[in-house]
């Protein structure tokens, strides 16, 4: 590296952002993953022994994955290279790879490859890492904020180890912010700042930023970078101020992935559970996180009878007539339609004893050998016993219509709701 590349180097650090500059570069300085990374924890001696194996770190945004793989990458003896799924694909990787059989060949050195947001690579770009894997020529930390069950091919899966790490506790990120006030080379310890409540005001970013660590260093770069400097030379930061400057808190939401599996989960469970209140607290969370309504909808419709079904059909019905309400009036005013819905369906009795009954029936017509259909009920058949001619016994008449091979078959199973 000359001298211009080194004075490069340093201008990008200066003007990085503050989450960029106060990063931990060691791994004692890691907080909020201690169930990776407490001395003794397999993540930790792996990093501690350079001993690294291929992996994915996952988690919410600002949890530390990209933090840990910089960390791995200061302490590791192994080339370690970093390459980003939404700008870089399978040209890069041969790069990539093509320096790796360079660097073990004429050095005898591994690579660590880290791909952050991994799951935007498709199917192909993924499967391109498999030999390489394989071989052992390089070593693989993807990052990912996606369930890597659902985003990540299961042949990659099966070759890597799988590290969860958790949202950042808010009091860690109020140790981090302070520390960032207070660090004179990489944050504002140099500086002179007043508040007029300086707990309250980081307890107001981290809300905003929805515990994001990222996102709240952001907002207190954001918040000093609009605050005007006094005479005296003090940059007084005002709750105020931090109230005009963020408009909308950061909702965790990604209609793509996981996060919108999860929320429409908690929805479903929340409503077949009749807890009303969280049926409406997950209902908002994908309404203000931009959820597609005719989804949550046709979610309604399904649920009203695989978990309501013959305690209330009326719910079908509603479900139903609220979809075709929801694509008359659009939104925002559909909201009214959604939690009206929503509503009747969480307090109305349950039962799934139709679903149940469809789901045997079908997986006997798969697996069970079942014979074939009586020959009075077939076309044309004079052995048919007519019901409407017996009203008196409420069209129950005593004749064979399963077959002879599942005959005595129970399907329906009336549960304690049925009507």
């Amino acid at each position: 590296m000359d001298l211009f590349d080194q004075n490069l180097k340093e201008q990008e650090k200066r003007n990085a952002p503050l989450a960029e500059r106060i990063r931990p570069s060691k791994l004692e300085d890691i907080v909020g993953q201690e169930q990776l990374l407490a001395r003794g924890k397999p993540l930790y001696e792996a990093i501690i022994k350079d001993i690294i194996p291929s992996m994915i770190l996952y988690g919410p945004p600002g949890s530390g994955k990209t933090t840990i793989a910089r960390v791995i990458a200061n302490s590791s003896s192994s080339n370690f290279v970093s390459i980003n799924a939404v700008i870089d694909g399978i040209p890069k990787i041969k790069e990539v790879i093509e320096e790796a059989r360079n660097n073990l060949k004429l050095y005898s050195k591994r690579t660590i490859l880290f791909i952050d947001e991994i799951h935007r690579f498709n199917k192909n770009q993924q499967d391109a890492l498999l030999p390489f894997l394989e071989s052992g020529l390089i070593i693989l930390i993807g990052a990912t904020t996606e369930n890597p069950f659902v985003e990540i091919n299961k042949a990659l899966i099966s070759r890597l180890m799988l590290f969860k790490l958790n949202q950042i506790k808010n009091e860690d990120i109020e140790g981090i912010v302070d520390r960032a006030l207070n660090d004179k080379v990489n944050g504002y310890g140099k500086y002179s700042i007043i508040f007029d409540d300086k707990l309250k005001l980081i307890k107001f970013l981290i809300h905003i930023s929805n515990g994001d660590l990222r996102k709240t260093l952001n907002a207190l770069e954001q918040l000093v970078s609009i605050t005007k400097i006094s005479e005296d030379g003090s940059i007084h930061l005002a709750y105020d101020n931090a109230q005009m400057l963020i408009k909308e808190k950061s909702l965790p939401y990604d209609k793509g992935g996981s996060e919108h599996y999860d929320v429409i989960s908690a929805f479903i469970k929340s409503v077949r559970g009749s807890d009303v209140n969280a049926t409406l607290h997950y209902l908002a969370r994908m309404i203000e996180g931009g959820e597609d309504p005719m989804f949550i909808a046709r979610r309604l419709i399904i649920l009203a009878s695989e978990d309501i079904g013959l305690a209330d059909s009326n719910a079908l019905v509603i479900a139903n007539s609220g979809a075709q309400s929801l694509l008359l009036i659009g939104m925002p005013e559909g909201r009214i339609i959604l939690g009206h819905v929503a509503v009747y369906l969480a307090k109305a009795p349950k039962s799934n004893s139709a679903y149940l009954g469809i789901n045997a029936a079908i997986s006997d017509i798969k697996n069970v050998e079942i014979g074939f259909v009586p020959e009075h009920l077939c076309n044309y058949n004079d052995g048919y016993i007519y019901p409407h001619n017996f009203e008196d016994n409420d069209f129950i008449i005593e004749q064979q219509y399963l077959p002879n091979k599942i005959k005595d078959k129970k399907y329906y199973i009336k549960k304690k709701f049925d009507k």
